[in-house]
């Protein structure tokens, strides 16, 4: 079954307690936190208290959180305090990726290595074996609203070829900009996890909860695992 992961960044932040609500009441259970030190990328995003408070509030939700930071290795042993179940690093942002996985690891997280769009997918084939999850990013990081890269569809397919002549099992979330085409293309190929936000979930008319349910039947009807 397709995972929604509906990223908080997307929240109206004066409402963002209800609005989490609403994406439970959907059926989320399954959320994405980016966390941007301005730096890294050109946005900064959020208060790191944010992982802990969901945390403590929603205890129930996994917490998949998204590092888009210059020095992600000052970050692991806080966010695994804090209630973080999934770590991600961009694979650029250390020259140390199998010592950080371990380090993620070794902290009781699930440890994901993300691949930017101008990165060759051959990168990740000496680190498949020692992470929990690929993250695919089908735009440039850093800020919403961007449009869906199209090249994106046959990295995922080489991703998954990835996984499979390897023999590994680690899951694919696909970052940025998902629809309703993009997302039916990507849960057919093999994506586990898609990262939803204005264009899927969040601004729709008729609601967060109905959305989310929305969108959940629609990917379960074209998923392949």
């Amino acid at each position: 079954m397709a995972i929604n992961a509906p990223s908080l960044a997307n929240c109206d932040l004066l409402h963002m307690g209800d609005q989490v609500d609403q994406l439970i009441e959907g059926g989320v259970d399954f959320v994405h936190i980016d966390l941007a030190d301005g730096n890294y990328v050109p946005n900064i995003l959020f208060p790191l208290s944010i992982v802990k408070t969901i945390h403590q509030k929603y205890p129930q939700l996994t917490l998949d959180v998204h590092l888009m930071v210059t020095d992600p290795f000052q970050y692991v042993e806080r966010m695994a305090a804090d209630g973080a179940d999934y770590l991600s690093f961009h694979l650029d942002s250390t020259n140390f990726s199998r010592r950080l996985l371990k380090r993620i690891r070794d902290n009781g997280m699930k440890a994901g290595v993300i691949i930017n769009p101008s990165q060759p997918i051959s990168l990740l084939e000496p680190l498949v074996r020692f992470c929990d999850m690929v993250v695919l990013m089908s735009v440039e990081p850093g800020y919403a609203g961007q449009v869906f890269m199209p090249d994106a569809i046959g990295r995922l397919e080489e991703l998954c070829a990835l996984r499979k002549s390897t023999g590994t099992d680690f899951l694919i979330s696909v970052d940025g900009a998902i629809d309703y085409p993009n997302s039916v293309r990507s849960v057919e190929i093999g994506a586990d996890i898609l990262i939803t936000g204005v264009y899927t979930v969040f601004n729709q008319p008729d609601g967060l909860a109905v959305a989310c349910r929305r969108f959940q039947k629609e990917m379960d009807q074209h998923a392949i695992r």
